[in-house]
């Protein structure tokens, strides 16, 4: 696990050199926050078998992470709606930058890396209308605030930057909030939507859930390497229901809805945490804390099976299926063949791993 004594040695020996890489901090291939034993929070860099690379701490709960692409450097994001985004150095612990969305904005708890890690995107909303706003920060200035433009829809969560790195896509929630106790104030007419904007806000696709589902919120994104993007869903409509949460999408064309069996979609509880491709893209698969569940799609949408864990929710690619995490600590593999026990920390996770 990375030190300060040892960062300190590794500058001597490079020349003092400023920035440093991810191998100075272990190589970690994942993010994590999580909330410690003692009721502190931290951000964790985690190996493939969930070891622990690094630890540093964060000023209040986590929620999602971007990782830059070459330095050993995170923007942790406050859970939404949040008012601060740290850019931590990993090796040190250091806060290198504190990042406040605009007045009556709010940060929605993910952001992304662009241009070569020059360029951070966030989720934001305005507070008043909740109308969706991706930010524009310059990493190569200091994440200097450089432009914004719209989301294309309200509430947006999740961003991603797709295999063209010229394309963001967002899933705009559609859930307009209170913002003094996030009560939901639209679950009637919401429109959620999945939108790809060009790094300069132009909106080049948009597809919507039809309309017998348009209260299925479009909250986290996974993409494949060939473009293929992944969505996941949480219900907002008559509770007891048992909608699909997981759809497969391709720019230009229709959204195809991947549905478990009835039992298992109750099962389920009308909530997807998180949503990621397995390791060699073959399968997708998406965990649902409320449900203490993980279920396994094809590409082609058809149901591959199901495996209980309580409380589960991180989700990550990792060789031969997934990583998975939950909050009581653990980290497991998921495979065809099921659950595999890889680490226990004295820890909760939250609810995302993110990706190096």
């Amino acid at each position: 696990m990375a030190t300060r004594r040892g960062f300190l040695i590794g500058l001597a020996a490079a020349g003092a050199a400023p920035r440093i890489g991810w191998a100075a901090v272990g190589s970690p291939a994942y993010l994590a926050a999580a909330r410690e034993a003692d009721g502190t929070f931290t951000l964790y860099g985690l190996s493939t078998d969930g070891i622990a690379k690094f630890r540093v701490p964060l000023p209040a709960r986590g929620h999602a992470g971007a990782a830059h692409p070459i330095r050993a450097e995170a923007v942790a994001f406050a859970r939404r709606p949040g008012q601060f985004a740290l850019v931590i150095d990993c090796a040190t612990g250091a806060v290198l930058h504190s990042l406040t969305p605009p007045e009556r904005r709010q940060f929605n708890g993910h952001g992304v890396f662009a241009a070569g890690g020059d360029l951070l995107f966030t989720s934001e909303q305005a507070r008043d209308t909740s109308e969706g706003i991706i930010g524009i920060w310059d990493a190569a200035a200091g994440y200097a605030r450089t432009g914004e433009f719209p989301s294309g829809g309200i509430g947006p969560h999740d961003l991603r930057l797709m295999p063209d790195g010229q394309t963001l896509v967002v899933a705009n929630g559609g859930i307009a909030t209170d913002p003094s106790d996030r009560t939901k104030l639209n679950i009637s007419t919401m429109r959620p939507n999945l939108g790809y904007l060009t790094l300069s806000g132009t909106l080049v696709d948009r597809v919507e859930p039809s309309p017998d589902l348009q209260q299925n919120s479009i909250r986290h994104l996974a993409v494949r390497g060939d473009g293929l993007v992944a969505f996941a869903m949480q219900w907002e409509g008559q509770p007891g229901m048992a909608p699909p949460l997981v759809a497969l999408h391709r720019k230009g064309q229709a959204p195809m809805l991947a549905e478990a069996p009835l039992a298992d979609e109750i099962a389920m509880q009308g909530y997807a945490g998180s949503i990621a491709f397995c390791g060699d893209g073959s399968e997708v698969a998406i965990t649902s804390p409320r449900g203490g569940r993980v279920h396994r799609f094809g590409i082609d949408g058809v149901f591959l099976g199901a495996v209980g864990r309580a409380d589960v929710c991180g989700l990550a690619p990792r060789a031969g299926g997934y990583l998975a995490s939950d909050g009581l600590g653990g980290l497991v593999a998921v495979a065809p063949s099921g659950l595999i026990a890889l680490a226990r920390h004295d820890c909760a996770w939250d609810n995302h791993i993110i990706p190096l």
